[in-house]
């Protein structure tokens, strides 16, 4: 094993893969979600086929535990593999009041969020009149459009040629803590969008909005309207130092890959990798390639977002088995460029169970999947466990929250 100053540790956060279980997901609305074990049963019944055949197949996952972390945490495990054992396990429970992006990795990070996050209701419209004007007045507009509950591509495809033809901005929100603002990259501009939503983030973050998020977009009436990757998230900053701060201000080096910079305000972050639009198959190949060349003692943070973008919003179970198995298969590449002293923990945020009704993130139990560390069924732990675990192992001090799971 290698000197503590000198190991590193990946945190790969697997965007809305839950196990159910959550002990309050009734207060949600959530009582019986399960991400994984739904999916799982979809397949074994031969429902899910579009695109794959046969039962769910996580052959890498459940060596890592997925399938007894699953068993751990709820009472409807679904049927997954037994594989032999060859990492350690846990089933993390949430604890702040929320289901969010933020609030999902700022606990991992070892931050619970201390208030409640400000959503807007599903009516129209549904953000304030001095909230619309504002954005109005920001991008220099006679009015918005949209201002409602929406889907990010269905919005696009029904405003954007009224939005092109006017000038005016698409408003949208969701049941997360976000203010969506989506424009054309060529009409409306790109400078000028992200400057709209960075004018609007003091304001918003003042009312305990989580995120106002620049959605760009390109495209005609004629051939359709498709979004960009230069999306661009303007978070709050956490309340406390996280992970990223912590393990930064002890002369780490810290990678943030994906959309982990815009979850954590950019702070605590020596460098930040996207791949604009290559999609999770991008961010998977910046992970292989920091699993080569990423100093001794670096912390790599990241985030896979199409199983929660692209499948589990869109309630689409057959892609959401898909993505899972691209993952397990892509696996062992990444477990063969980690060498010793190198950790890996595998977890996810919350859930987006794509069998549940609506199109909302589900409560749930998270899987804590680690590689690195020797085998231990570790049960049931909370997501601030996750940040007390890394920490401990790159030799950080830890916050207040949580305990090491291997200590």
């Amino acid at each position: 094993m290698k000197p503590a100053a000198d190991r590193r540790a990946f945190l790969v956060v697997l965007d809305s893969v839950g196990i159910g279980g959550a002990p309050d997901a009734a207060l949600f609305g959530d009582e019986g979600a399960n991400t994984i074990g739904h999916v799982a049963e979809t397949c074994a019944r031969g429902t899910a086929g579009a695109g794959r055949d046969g039962p769910l197949h996580l052959p890498n996952m459940a060596a890592l535990g997925l399938g007894r972390a699953l068993a751990a945490a709820s009472d409807h495990p679904g049927p997954l593999p037994d594989m032999p054992q060859r990492g350690s396990w846990a089933a993390a429970t949430e604890h702040s009041a929320g289901k969010d992006t933020p609030t999902g990795h700022w606990e991992l990070a070892g931050v619970p969020v201390p208030w409640r996050w400000h959503v807007f209701p599903d009516e129209v419209p549904a953000l304030p009149a001095e909230i619309s004007r504002r954005i109005a007045e920001l991008a220099g507009s006679d009015g918005v459009l949209g201002n409602c509950h929406a889907s990010g591509t269905e919005i696009i495809r029904r405003l954007g040629a009224e939005h092109v033809k006017t000038g005016r901005p698409i408003v949208y929100t969701s049941a997360d803590s976000v203010i969506q603002i989506a424009a054309h990259e060529e009409s409306f501009g790109l400078a000028r969008l992200l400057e709209l939503c960075a004018g609007l983030a003091p304001q918003a973050h003042a009312m305990r909005v989580g995120r106002v998020i620049a959605r760009p977009f390109t495209g005609t009436p004629e051939s359709g309207f498709r979004r960009t990757g230069n999306r661009r998230d303007f978070a709050i900053a956490p309340p406390e130092p996280t992970l990223l701060d912590r393990a930064l201000a002890a002369g780490r080096t810290t990678h943030a890959v994906g959309k982990i910079g815009d979850i954590f305000a950019h702070r605590g972050i020596t460098h930040e990798h996207k791949a604009p639009g290559r999609g999770d198959a991008g961010l998977f190949a910046i992970l292989l390639d920091l699993a080569e060349r990423a100093a001794p003692g670096s912390l790599v943070f990241a985030n896979l977002v199409e199983f929660d973008s692209e499948y589990g919003h869109r309630r689409d179970v057959a892609g959401y088995a898909r993505h899972l198995e691209w993952f397990d298969a892509a696996l062992p590449a990444l477990l063969a460029r980690l060498g010793p002293g190198d950790l890996l923990v595998i977890t996810a945020d919350h859930g987006n169970d794509p069998t549940w009704r609506g199109s909302d993130h589900t409560r749930e139990r998270t899987p804590v999947l680690i590689h690195g560390a020797g085998r231990a069924d570790l049960g049931l732990c909370r997501f601030v466990d996750v940040d007390a675990t890394v920490a401990r192992w790159l030799a950080v001090p830890p916050g207040p929250h949580g305990t090491d799971l291997l200590g």
